[in-house]
């Protein structure tokens, strides 16, 4: 094994993700040096993280922390420190974009868990990559699975790329009992314990639309040969159909530690008694199912919104992280964050192949019109 350590900077160190890659962190101690731990509102936390992986930078975009050995700075120029070797992007929305870019810029390799950075902005940000010769990897249990199941393979023999998707905890409430669906219930996830939003896009299929939309962009693959599939077990990740009919796929208790570990150790692969194995001695149901689209539009509304591409995936993700919170504050019911979504795209007036500004642009202005949009 090599004994390099990585110095690693952590966007949304306080988060979910960012929670679980200090777990991994934990167990390789001698693999890896905290050099900067970003979050943006949760101070405690933040402040417990630093006082135990004493990192050198620090940032937090509200609240305020007492002083220390550390310096603090703009989660901008933190991903682009030159001390540091691998950014993870663990933060959710439209604030992880600025960060990638700027760790790009620097020439930074990216551990990626952040959807909507190549949902808005995919042919953006995988051409900055491609010029600054950046590996954006993915911390993603089904972008990880993809990633592993290709490696070594001809990307030409690729027939079809099959995400899987647990189908939530309502795929079989019926329309009008998903009508009556409360926070409290959304965020009740069968297998995954994750972030608020992931957990809410989860419950609508945005979370697959999206994937479907950050698998194109990662492993250039046309959005006519990815599929997505219901799998309750969330035992299989992903699965790749090669041209012979040959199919790989990725197996793995659902643990989102293993992605992590695999995006920060790559290319190697390190035994990590702490993370959960497959009893093969047991029993195993692999169920599998065709999602239902007319219950759970969302996944439909972002497979269209990344074949029109331009400005319309940025309006998609700007619409959904604005019907979320109004979800999650009462002031919209479940059913309606669809709703919002598809009326924002149809309204939206898109640029077929936009700048960055342009991008920025059609965020705001979806951000406007979904604070504003009222049910019917």
């Amino acid at each position: 094994m090599n004994c390099i350590m990585k110095r690693l900077s952590i966007l949304g160190s306080t988060g979910s993700i960012g929670r679980q890659t200090l777990e991994v962190v934990r167990a390789f101690p001698e693999r890896f040096r905290v050099w900067g731990l970003a979050a943006g509102e949760n101070a405690p936390l933040l402040g417990q993280q630093i006082d135990e992986f004493r990192p050198a930078l620090v940032s937090l975009v509200r609240g305020h922390l007492p002083g220390g050995d550390y310096r603090t700075c703009t989660a901008e120029e933190m991903a682009a420190h030159p001390e540091t070797d691998l950014v993870v992007i663990a933060t959710s929305g439209r604030a992880g974009l600025g960060p990638t870019l700027a760790a790009i810029q620097a020439g930074k390799d990216i551990a990626l868990a952040n959807k909507e950075v190549l949902v808005m902005a995919g042919a953006v940000v995988t051409a900055l990559a491609r010029e600054h010769n950046v590996e954006i990897r993915p911390i993603d249990s089904e972008h990880s699975a993809l990633w592993q199941c290709l490696r070594g393979e001809d990307r030409a023999t690729v027939k079809r790329l099959i995400i899987t998707a647990s189908g939530g905890p309502f795929r079989h409430h019926t329309t009008q009992e998903m009508a009556q669906i409360t926070p409290e219930a959304a965020l009740r996830h069968p297998t995954w314990q994750m972030g608020k939003k992931v957990t809410i896009d989860s419950a609508t299929l945005m979370n697959k639309g999206m994937e479907i939309i950050e698998a194109h962009w990662l492993f250039g693959i046309p959005y006519q040969d990815i599929e997505v599939v219901v799998h309750p077990q969330s035992l299989i990740h992903s699965m790749v159909e090669f041209a012979d009919g040959s199919i790989k796929a990725q197996l793995s208790p659902p643990d989102m530690k293993l992605p992590i570990q695999y995006a920060l150790a790559y290319p190697e692969r390190w035994p990590n008694s702490e993370l959960p194995l497959v009893d093969w001695t047991q029993r195993l149901d692999l169920n599998f199912e065709a999602p239902d689209l007319s219950r759970f539009p969302c996944l439909r509304l972002a497979r269209e919104a990344g074949m029109r591409g331009g400005t319309y995936p940025a309006a998609l993700c700007a619409a959904d992280e604005v019907a979320v919170d109004r979800f999650l504050k009462r002031d919209i019911g479940f059913l309606d964050i669809s709703r919002l979504v598809e009326d924002a795209l149809e309204a939206h007036r898109g640029s077929p192949q936009p700048t960055l500004d342009d991008i920025l642009a059609a965020d705001a202005w979806a951000r406007d019109y979904a604070a504003n949009w009222k049910p019917k």
